[in-house]
């Protein structure tokens, strides 16, 4: 008999690879508590589902891109300026492509509020 630190007997572990295996085989949740399934996306949701929001991209409107600016930024990041948001979006790891464009803006400038942000970078990518 093996005496490891098995917090678990092998009768005990078999016993709960079979309570998984419904969900193992059907690839869905088995749950028959219908709260405690996640809530598929709404129509009239934002696009943020599909992957990274960058302005100029597909899909990326005002909207998507301040949402995605607001959750990244939050309301302590501001006032500030390119380099200042810059530096926040690196640390919390933000998509390559909306921090390249957060860069791209004049460094001179100072944005009060999320909202702010998002129109110049939606306005700029639209301007060749």
């Amino acid at each position: 008999m093996q005496r490891g630190s098995d917090r678990l007997s092998r009768h005990r572990d078999d016993e709960m690879k079979h309570e998984l295996q419904g969900l193992l085989r059907s690839g869905h949740p088995t749950r028959s508590e219908e709260w405690n399934d996640p809530e598929p996306t709404a129509d009239d949701d934002p696009q943020v589902w599909g992957g990274p929001v960058a302005p100029g991209s597909a899909g990326a409107s005002l909207e998507t891109v301040r949402l995605e600016l607001a959750r990244l930024l939050g309301r302590s990041s501001f006032p500030a300026t390119p380099v200042e948001l810059v530096r926040i979006l690196r640390r919390k790891n933000a998509p390559d492509a909306l921090t390249e464009a957060v860069q791209a803006l004049p460094r001179k400038e100072r944005y009060a509020h999320v909202q702010e942000l998002a129109r110049a970078l939606t306005r700029t990518e639209g301007t060749p």
